[in-house]
This record gives structure tokens, sequence and C-alpha cells, in this order.
């Protein structure tokens, strides 16, 4: 099994976190706080009328304070899970989502990019992860 120790691990979560922040729009919430992937995988989801347990999951924990934090949580805890490429596949299915929180270059938006990366996620799923969350 995979665990906190790996340097594999390491470089997975920060290749999966550029990937979902590459051409990220902008965004800041009501109160002026910047929006980050953590934000779009939550609207992703929540578009699913079904609560995410990762999501459940990550919002209860009182230690993160920040978006960046909650996305790093959200992503240990798919990958534990098992869950992590069914998770962003149901955040990538609305193309107007999509575009809403991407710029043209992001690898999202292209259907074959995106079909590559979401293979290559499905095939994580064979692997045991044991990591703190």
């Amino acid at each position: 099994p995979v665990t906190d120790r790996s340097r594999e691990l390491h470089s997975l979560c920060a290749q999966l976190e550029f990937l979902l922040q590459f051409d990220l729009k902008e965004k800041r919430s009501f109160f002026g706080q910047r929006r980050d992937y953590w934000d779009f995988l939550c609207q992703g989801l929540a578009r699913c009328r079904q609560e995410h347990k990762g999501v459940h999951f990550v919002t209860s924990l009182d230690k993160l304070k920040t978006p960046v934090g909650r996305g790093r949580a959200f992503l240990r805890y798919c990958l534990v899970h098992r869950q992590l490429a069914e998770s962003l596949q149901l955040c990538l299915l609305d193309p107007e989502s999509l575009r809403e929180w991407y710029y043209a270059r992001s690898p999202f938006l292209s259907p074959q990019h995106r079909a590559e990366i979401l293979d290559s996620l499905y095939e994580l799923d064979c692997v045991t992860f044991h990591l703190a969350l």
C-alpha cells in the first residue's frame, strides 16, 4: 500500500493539484476570499443531489481553514476510498460549469484530454492508499 512516506504520493498529489488549478479562473467569494478547485469540486458534486461523503468529511475538519487545504484533504480522502476518478468525473459532466470555472487552455475543456485524465485516475482505483486523513 501507498503511505504518507511515499515520494510518489507527494508527486501524484502535487500533479493532481496542479492539474486542478491549471487555467482556473480567479473567482472570489462574497467576502472576497479567493475560490479554488475545492469550490469547483463542491459545486460540481452538489449538482448530483446527493451529499458526497468526502465533502462532508472535509468540511467537518475544523483545522482546515483554506480552500487549498480542504482541496488537498479531499484528494487524500478520495484516494483512500477509491473515489477520485468517479468524483472528478461527476464534476466534469457539465460543460457550461467547466467554462465558468476554467479558461480555454484547461485540459478539462478538451474531451480527449478529459478522457485520458479520467482513464488514468480510474487506474488508481486498484492501488491501496493508507493515508492519514
